[in-house]
């Protein structure tokens, strides 16, 4: 606070101040801000209720009727937020409540549109503080310049006008957290936006938080599930990791986060979809497939729609974040779904270009870069003594035609443990999920497989590497060897083998029989287009007459040579049998 800021002291009111209150007035300004100050008073005529409301810089002590009614709402909510039988503390609250003398920061608007206002007089507010306007909506610090603060506003910004008073709170932007949250629909707020009611919560977290540091960490090498066999035996995910889903609008990205969230389902893992400037209606859709399969009661889902403004769209990915943390401070895995960082990147580009800061490359500002980072680097698998959860997050990003060298593809895939790239020919041509063997990674790999799977898949990606391959110089042949004809036959069947319906997730054991079956060329002599029945056929034969072999492999999570031969001899039996009833 400057020193001209300190000489002059406002008190205004609907009346004069009589003398001995005048008296009491400048006796308080002296003790608080010493001799110099200049005590002036200034009429107020549409002061609601009368009382005094004295201005010191930008430090405001309301002592009308107005602000003593706030300071009692806001004591009253205290109590009514700590305890459940509130009436009689209610009562005792009002009955014992003395308004205090609490200096308030206030500033002033002087600009405002677009969700962004220009604050001056909040010396002392830092950044990213939320900030309380006049009309009652909530903003935060985005800049700090000379002079003023440039802010983003979460409500609608009709109300706040140029003059509006706004208020420090001294708090950062963060959100409600906790077990109630699950099975909702929140704003990035924290507010239920699905009609069922409110949320008590049980945490406040910060949305902004710091990664935790290498040695609160332990490697990654659990793995989590998906239950889509062609994700789980090329490109593992492990718990602690993030994995990018990267493709063309409509190639099916938002499929395989919802098939990993619902193949969560009695795997104690808790599931946060955060939708970014997606449409309203997609999003309700999604949640009531969570809801048919049993989903939703372990989910979160944030929504900031395409409706919703810039800021809001901005903040989203770091509410979700910050209740998948609460649930990782428990010592609990969390798998977040980011959908997608391609809109929250343009958000914050809309956001940063209405602050004036300075545009780079596709117009995003310099930053861009720290924007994910600071968010997907939250994603780790906690040591054991720091409580052993885990936040894998599955960010999604939108290319345009296959580009993954512009500018927020290449971000996001240097700040990611691996991409899953889905391609524009293999999902129109029905290879659904449409994952390009060649460009996809896991940077993890191995390491977030069991023994089983890792053994079940062996050369799997080698096999379709080298079909891929040989199918592009097969066009231009006329005359095939049979060698090479059993080699595309046999790559076709594991291509049309990985061709997995939409909410039809494989247990691990499902997995590791349909690889060892394939990879022992037990479908070889099978039309491709009767793959998907000998496929079910096989599994219903294992499930009804070899239990033993499926659990087997879930409890020791380990293929035995013994045990692998029997699903070979097993599988090629099942074969004949399907081609002698076929030609029957």
């Amino acid at each position: 606070m400057t020193e001209d800021m300190l000489k002059t002291a406002v008190l205004y009111s609907a009346e004069a101040p009589n003398e001995e209150q005048t008296k009491r007035f400048e006796a308080f300004v002296r003790e608080r801000y010493g001799e110099d100050v200049d005590f002036r008073w200034e009429e107020t005529p549409d002061m609601l209720g009368g009382g005094f409301r004295l201005k010191v810089g930008s430090e405001v002590f309301d002592w009308s009727v107005e602000g003593r009614f706030q300071q009692l709402k806001e004591a009253i909510r205290k109590v009514a937020k700590r305890h459940e039988n509130v009436v009689p503390l209610i009562k005792e609250t009002i009955r014992t409540w003395t308004p205090e003398a609490i200096a308030q920061e206030v500033g002033v608007v002087t600009t405002v549109g677009d969700g962004i206002a220009t604050v001056t007089g909040l010396d002392n507010a830092t950044f990213g503080e939320i900030l309380i306007f006049s009309n009652g909506a909530r903003g935060m610090v985005q800049d700090i310049r000379e002079n003023e603060l440039g802010c983003i506003l979460f409500d609608e910004d009709g109300d706040v006008s140029e003059g509006s008073s706004v208020k420090r709170t001294a708090k950062t932007a963060g959100v409600p957290v906790g077990e109630n949250f699950l099975g909702r629909v929140v704003d990035p707020l924290g507010v239920p936006i699905d009609g069922k009611g409110d949320i008590a919560e049980a945490d406040y977290f910060p949305v902004e938080a710091p990664a935790p540091g290498i040695v609160k960490r332990q490697p990654v090498n659990t793995p989590l599930e998906t239950g889509i066999l062609a994700i789980d035996a090329m490109f593992p995910i492990g718990r602690g990791q993030r994995e990018l889903i990267i493709g063309d609008r409509q190639t099916g990205k938002t499929a395989i986060a919802l098939d990993a969230m619902i193949n969560q389902n009695g795997k104690n893992c808790i599931t946060i979809y955060v939708a970014i400037g997606q449409k309203t209606s997609s999003v309700v859709q999604l949640t009531n497939t969570l809801k048919k399969y049993d989903a939703l009661k372990h989910s979160i889902v944030v929504l900031a729609s395409a409706s919703d403004s810039a800021p809001l769209q901005y903040i989203a990915p770091y509410a979700g974040c910050a209740m998948a943390e609460y649930f990782m401070h428990q010592g609990k895995d969390v798998l977040i779904v980011y959908d997608d960082l391609s809109k929250h990147a343009v958000a914050y580009r809309t956001m940063s270009l209405l602050l004036g800061r300075s545009p780079g490359r596709e117009a995003f500002p310099g930053d861009v870069f720290y924007l994910h980072s600071r968010l997907l680097e939250r994603s780790a698998r906690m040591a054991d003594q720091y409580g052993g959860g885990s936040i894998t997050a599955l960010p999604i990003v939108e290319t345009q035609a296959g580009d993954v060298s512009a500018y927020i593809p290449t971000n996001i895939i240097s700040i990611t443990d691996g991409q899953l790239f889905l391609e524009n020919e293999l999902f129109f041509s029905g290879q659904r999920p449409a994952i390009n063997v060649g460009i996809s990674v896991s940077r993890v790999g191995g390491d977030a497989q069991t023994k089983a799977m890792k053994k079940a898949a062996g050369t799997l990606k080698l096999d379709l590497a080298q079909y891929r391959e040989m199918e592009v110089f097969s066009q231009f042949a006329s005359d095939l060897d049979e060698q090479t004809r059993k080699q595309l036959t046999y790559g076709q069947g594991l291509m049309r083998m990985l061709r997995q319906p939409q909410y039809h997730p494989y247990s691990q054991q499902e997995q590791v029989i349909l690889l060892v079956s394939a990879m022992a060329h037990a479908m070889q002599d099978i039309e491709t287009d009767q793959i998907p029945e000998f496929l079910r056929t096989l599994l219903e034969k294992f499930h009804r007459d070899h239990p033993e072999i499926g659990e087997e492999i879930e409890r020791e999570k380990d293929l035995s040579d013994q045990l692998k031969a029997k699903i070979e001899d097993v599988a090629k039996e099942c074969a004949k049998d399907f081609l002698r009833g076929n030609r029957e």
